[in-house]
């Protein structure tokens, strides 16, 4: 509704590329269909760099969609975030508990389980993806660890470690990688994998200068 109000009170002329990369829920109380997680972070990416060559509306539009059906991800919550208008958690967690497919605000997921080992959640979070992809997993990839804010950057590159393995051995090659904490919720304890199955011009265009407060490479 937001982007919707955005557009008609720009006065230009608007394309819209809806990101859905989530393979946690098709829909939910909380949405309408799939939800768009920290698959956001590599369709902008790759449209930014394919907008500074001066490429057309139609033109963006198609490479955002191309890219966005390409893109799957699926996070894991270790706490909740708290919004500081309301003062208190979104949701609660048990010491001993996660939720597994949880949005980035909060949103419920899959289910709440007993926490797990690193090996153990990976192997869940790779399946939901591999299982999504199906026969289109393989080849060059791009892998995102994302954190959600309140997780350290030992505990993503652990989480990168044991992921790429296992995309590894399901045939995908990790082409281009990015670990930290990018599309966060607040103070959110956890992580999301993100993987983009690439072809020649999105690699070209995710290799491209960058300069923004998050990424920087290139320049």
């Amino acid at each position: 509704m937001n982007f919707d109000m955005a557009r008609e009170m720009s006065g230009k002329t608007v394309a819209t590329v809806v990101t859905d990369d989530d393979v946690a829920v098709e829909t939910s109380t909380y949405s309408t269909g799939r939800r768009g997680v920290a698959g956001t972070l590599i369709v902008e990416k790759i449209l930014g760099a394919a907008a500074e060559e001066g490429r057309g509306l139609d033109d963006l539009k198609a490479l955002g969609d191309r890219v966005n059906a390409a893109t799957r991800s699926i996070g894991i919550a270790l706490t909740s975030c708290t919004v500081p208008a309301a003062g208190k958690p979104t949701f609660e967690l048990g010491e001993d508990e996660m939720e597994v497919g949880v949005g980035i605000h909060g949103e419920p997921g899959r289910r709440r389980v007993k926490l797990r080992s690193a090996n153990d959640i990976a192997s869940e979070m790779v399946g939901a993806i591999t299982t999504d992809l199906a026969d289109r997993v393989r080849g060059e990839i791009i892998l995102l660890i994302n954190g959600f804010g309140g997780t350290p950057l030992s505990e993503l590159y652990l989480m990168y470690d044991v992921v790429r393995k296992r995309l590894e051995a399901s045939g995908c090659n990790v082409a281009r990688s990015l670990v930290g904490n990018f599309v966060t919720s607040l103070d959110m304890a956890g992580c999301s994998v993100t993987v983009t199955l690439l072809d020649d011009e999105m690699k070209r265009l995710w290799d491209a200068p960058v300069h923004t407060a998050a990424l920087r490479w290139g320049v």
